[in-house]
């Protein structure tokens, strides 16, 4: 997630015809020497003759990836003096060369432009196709280069190429796909009143439904009713993608929220990150969007118990022998399970309590905790699917979600770990959480017969919160109470 500044060195001595690469440097950046060489020659330059060292600072950082090509090729070209290297010297220099001497994309270029931003670095000579993702920023200088040559001549001043200007255009737009509409959705009015709720306050939500109820259908049209990525949103998710491959060429930023669906045989590793040079995973992947986890018991209850964490905090850590790696991991978990083995509810259901039982058993109380509503998904009839009227469209739920959401942008005005109630810790809900005694008494009543957590007690609060704000209600009443309180299903074992 963050670059770091890697110096390259260069020097030419006498003896064999010999060139070596120091500094940590990985297969791929040993391999460069043979494209650099090649790329040369066939940009019309010279190679160098005699002992050739090249040497990547700091030393003891590792190096990895293609990107190294194009400075060290640069290098050569001045120790050759084929390059004023006194032109350079407020450059960062980045690229991938091709054999014929073509500059190629590479990954992470938000993060570098970011750490070249800090350091104070005027200019950043990149790939073509990488200049739009790092025009998002402004105060840097960006300078597309499409081959060695074009970028050796604009060194020595015999070319004149015009910096990117920076990205004017807003930074993010709600996905408003007319594929994805809950005006398509007949029915199912309560389930979507829960997914208003969550989408108002960022909260984590479990559908529970026979298959063929909707519930993937309703999960993939959360997204459609978010608030649009912020600027500061949208980087952050950018420099998630851009570090993994998956920005499409000519994209300068994720311009929607992520929604990512792992399936059900993910690892741990695919799941937060890992592998033996970490990175980053779909709970990463997802930061500032929608992980959805279909067929939820179906995952393995290891997989499982490592999202905790994460769910807690909004960032992971991976320690692996190359080194200790955190990613930011701040998304909506929406999960989907089938009420019973048989996936019929519980009255229709062949299997006997027990086998219920340990089905729901695969997903702990300790995660059930951390998702703040329950919902039942309810099969949809006949005459709702043929006679009932359309649904709501997605630009009117989202209406109400955003103003919900600008009654907390200005609650918690100032906070840069509070961004929405999901967020709230212990003092934040006593400072925004107060109840009258008619609330009080309800919630002490729905405490004492389920029999619910500290944990639980803190979700039930976050969301009459955000249901009070939707109603844009200053103060939570007992019917907001009351709302949040049947959220809880699972808590109340419904199923068995």
């Amino acid at each position: 997630m963050d670059a770091s500044l890697i110096e390259v060195e260069v020097s030419i001595g006498r003896g064999d015809t010999n060139t070596i690469i120091v500094g940590l440097p990985d297969t791929a950046v040993k391999e460069s020497r043979d494209r650099v060489f090649t790329a040369m020659q066939n940009s019309g330059y010279r190679l160098p003759v005699g002992r050739t060292t090249i040497n990547l600072a700091p030393a003891h950082v590792r190096k990895e990836g293609p990107s190294f090509d194009l400075p060290i090729a640069i290098g050569l070209l001045a120790a050759n003096r084929d390059v004023d290297p006194g032109l350079f010297s407020d450059s960062i220099i980045i690229g991938e060369l091709a054999l014929n001497g073509a500059i190629r994309p590479v990954r992470g270029v938000l993060s570098l432009a970011l750490r070249a931003r800090s350091a104070g670095v005027k200019r950043l000579l990149l790939p073509a196709d990488n200049a739009p993702e790092a025009s998002v920023l402004k105060g840097l200088k960006v300078i597309p280069v499409s081959n060695l040559r074009e970028a050796a001549d604009y060194l020595n001043g015999t070319l004149r190429l015009a910096p990117l200007p920076p990205l004017t255009r807003p930074a993010s737009e709600a996905d408003t796909s007319e594929d994805l509409d809950f005006a398509e959705v007949r029915g199912q009015e309560s389930v979507k009143r829960g997914l208003e709720i969550a989408a108002a306050g960022n909260h984590n939500i479990l559908l529970v439904g026979p298959p063929g109820t909707g519930k993937s259908m309703l999960a993939k049209r959360l997204v459609g009713i978010l608030p649009p990525l912020t600027l500061e949103e949208a980087i952050e998710t950018t420099r998630i993608h851009s570090i993994t491959g998956l920005l499409a060429p000519g994209q300068p930023l994720v311009r929607h929220r992520p929604f990512r669906a792992p399936h059900h045989s993910a690892s741990d590793a695919g799941l937060l990150g890992g592998n033996s040079n970490p990175t980053p995973g779909e709970i990463s992947l997802a930061h500032n969007g929608v992980l959805f986890l279909d067929e939820l018991p179906e995952f393995r209850r290891n997989v499982l118990e490592t999202l905790r964490q994460p769910l807690e905090e909004g960032h992971v850590t991976i320690s692996r022998a190359a080194g200790t790696m955190t990613f930011p991991c701040r998304f909506m978990l929406v999960a989907a399970m089938n009420p019973t083995p048989d996936g019929k509810m519980p009255h229709e259901s062949r299997s006997s309590p027990r086998q219920i039982q340990n089905y729901l058993g695969r997903i702990s109380g300790p995660l059930l905790d951390r998702i703040d509503l329950h919902l039942e998904v309810a099969s949809v009839t006949f005459k709702d699917l043929t006679d009932g009227p359309p649904g709501e469209p997605s630009a009117d739920i989202r209406a109400r979600v955003l103003a919900a959401r600008g009654l907390q942008q200005e609650r918690f005005k100032g906070s840069r770990r509070v961004r929405c109630n999901a967020d709230m810790g212990r003092r934040d809900m006593k400072t925004h959480c107060a109840l009258d005694r008619h609330a009080l008494g309800l919630l002490e009543a729905a405490m004492s017969d389920m029999e619910l957590s500290a944990r639980a007690y803190d979700r039930i609060l976050k969301v009459a919160r955000t249901i009070a704000d939707l109603k844009g209600s200053d103060a939570i009443t007992a019917d907001h109470i009351g709302e949040a309180v049947q959220y809880r299903s699972l808590d109340r074992q419904l199923w068995t």
